[in-house]
């Protein structure tokens, strides 16, 4: 970051891998620095005379207004910062989103001040659930640190350590865990506690249960936290619908009310409620290129991104239209331009029958004109035989093309290039292959700041949450479908604001 700058002119360099800008700043002169700065959203940072003095960071919607307050002395507002006499450099990047902005800040701050860019963010470690599986006889707590070694038993984030503590609580009133904390020496002797007496605990602390059925009973609370309550509920609709069909109507209504129960703990943890270590997420927000979406992978406890799609090729419906047809929704075409040097056989016989009723190239006859052959007789075509022929003839064409496109290639002659079919699922699939390609161990300031950029970004009201996030399946695989309808709506925002 002490790379000498140009005199009164801009520099574009790539610091801490984004794309930055950079200018020199003269106290004597500040207007003619700032004249240079654009009127858009950046994060920005201030460097001083000296090498070793700490630079001044932060984020705007308006760069240029934010540092005419900063930069501008005023008589009519002293108490204002002013930092005109202590800078001598402006760097900035321009942003898309308040998301960018935040992810682009940290990783400056991480980068100048180490831990401490937590404290000057305000970000708190989320909660997790975390299920204690190293333990003889496993339990649930709830914590803000939860270690990368036990990653698969940590549950969450949550939007706060009160809403975690709410499920941990309701979720353990489905099941007979052990709530108490410390560590078990089973022993017929001991009383036990109130949750053995009152039958919410299989109260392995006095050998109430065998150390079989309570690893049982652990296994299925594993399961529930891991799939946020659908294995419950999976085998409580069945055997719902078994006892409605075999008429035991009392026994299928006490256990929908089991599945009513469930489903009301279900609710209180949000989509974003994984396994730590299968925590994958794809992140879309509005880009400052007006042709690009800029898209976020959030994998192994670390955020990667942004990286831009190009959305050229995308028609992208206007959403303030009115249009409640579902043909608004933002529909991806692919590009395929005309291959010159071969004809469409269609288009052939089109143009053979207009010279015949002498109709000019590129007219169309009229619908009184009949284009039949003397003495040949017309008949009505149903839509299912109209298609058939269309399918028909057009799988004809294309291997008469394919035909010329080899007699094309042995003559020497140049073959038009064809595009592959899927090019914007192959264009989002290598933006996912480049962003996963920028894996490494993060640290625990990096992931713990990530994490809470990630949780204050997801549970904001949906009304000021800018954006959309996209979840792998248990196999890995994204929705790569609905991830481009979302590059759509997210291009379509941005278009409109």
């Amino acid at each position: 970051m002490d790379e000498q700058v140009q005199a009164g002119g801009g520099l574009t360099e790539r610091s801490f891998g984004f794309e930055a800008q950079q200018i020199a700043f003269d106290p004597a002169d500040p207007k003619a620095a700032l004249a240079q700065l654009p009127h858009r959203a950046a994060v920005f940072t201030l460097y001083g005379a000296e090498a070793h003095a700490e630079p001044y960071i932060g984020r705007t919607p308006n760069l240029r207004a934010r540092l005419e307050r900063l930069l501008q002395p005023s008589l009519q507002h002293s108490r204002r910062l002013q930092l005109a006499a202590r800078v001598r450099r402006i760097e900035w990047r321009l942003t898309g989103s308040e998301f960018e902005s935040l992810l682009l800040q940290f990783e400056l701050l991480q980068n100048q001040y180490g831990p401490k860019a937590l404290e000057r963010m305000h970000l708190r470690a989320p909660a997790f659930v975390r299920f204690l599986g190293g333990n003889p006889y496993p339990r649930i707590v709830v914590t803000h640190r939860p270690s990368l070694r036990e990653a698969d038993w940590a549950y969450g984030p949550f939007p706060s350590r009160a809403a975690a503590e709410r499920f941990a609580e309701e979720m353990l009133k489905l099941f007979l865990l052990r709530r108490c904390t410390f560590d078990l020496n089973p022993d017929p002797s001991y009383p036990g506690c109130v949750y053995s007496e009152m039958k919410m605990c299989l109260a392995p602390c006095y050998k109430g249960c065998t150390d079989e059925r309570y690893a049982e009973e652990s296994t299925a609370v594993e399961r529930f936290l891991a799939t946020r309550g659908e294995s419950r509920l999976v085998v409580l609709r069945a055997q719902r619908d078994q006892a409605s069909a075999n008429l035991e109507y009392e026994s299928a209504a006490a256990l929908h009310a089991q599945v009513q129960r469930v489903e009301a703990v279900r609710a209180l943890a949000a989509e974003l409620v994984r396994p730590l270590s299968q925590l994958r997420a794809l992140i879309l927000q509005a880009s400052a290129h007006p042709e690009e979406v800029a898209v976020f992978l959030f994998e192994n406890g670390c955020l990667r991104g942004p990286a831009g799609f190009s959305t050229l090729g995308m028609r992208i419906q206007n959403e303030q239209s009115g249009s409640s047809s579902l043909f608004a929704q933002p529909v991806a075409l692919e590009p395929i331009p005309e291959a010159g040097g071969i004809r469409d056989e269609g288009s052939e016989k089109q143009e053979v029958g207009n010279k015949e009723q002498g109709l000019e190239s590129g007219q169309s006859p009229s619908p009184e004109q009949d284009i039949s052959k003397p003495g040949q007789e017309t008949c009505p075509v149903t839509p299912a035989e109209a298609q058939q022929q269309d399918v028909l003839e057009h799988d004809s064409s294309r291997a008469e093309a394919e035909q010329k496109q080899r007699a094309l290639a042995a003559a020497g002659d140049v073959v038009p290039a064809k595009l592959p079919r899927g090019l914007l699922e192959a264009r989002l699939e290598a933006t996912l292959a480049a962003l996963a390609g920028t894996a490494g161990a993060p640290s625990a300031v990096v992931r713990q700041g990530h994490l809470a950029l990630l949780r204050r970004w997801y549970y904001r009201p949906e009304a000021r949450r800018t954006g959309e996030i996209f979840f792998a399946d248990a196999e890995g695989r994204w929705p790569v479908k609905a991830i481009l309808r979302g590059v759509g709506r997210v291009a379509a925002r941005a278009n409109a604001s």
